[in-house]
């Protein structure tokens, strides 16, 4: 699957893929994150931190009409106001995929599926 953006020059077509990995490691850079996991990890009860070139199973990218939407499954440090990371994580996704895509996206949903420990 691939989003569709029409410029005056022609279509360009970018996998999700590519829009997931460049979303995840924009989110991994900020303060808080220990790291993305697995979308259905949920369910078993176990999170997994998941490495950079699985991002995508942890990012779900969405074109509704003309709106893009992100939904990122994240896991934060223990001790950090989730709130504030959550809406760090939003504002530099978001950022970042204006800046090296140009592409504008209309919301990124934010899912907690674990607080670690991590050593200082």
């Amino acid at each position: 699957m691939s989003i569709e953006m029409k410029t005056q020059y022609g279509q360009i077509d970018i996998s999700t893929d590519v829009i997931a990995t460049i979303a995840g490691g924009a989110a991994i850079d900020c303060y808080g994150i220990v790291g993305m996991a697995s979308k259905n990890q949920i369910k078993d009860g176990i999170t997994e931190i998941l490495r950079k070139e699985n991002f995508t199973r942890g990012i779900i990218v969405r074109q509704e009409n003309d709106d893009v939407h992100i939904d990122m499954y994240i896991i934060v440090s223990y001790g950090t106001k989730i709130s504030e990371i959550a809406h760090n994580v939003q504002s530099k996704v978001k950022y970042t995929l204006e800046q090296t895509v140009g592409l504008t996206v209309d919301s990124v949903n934010i899912y907690v599926q674990g607080v670690r420990v991590t050593n200082v």
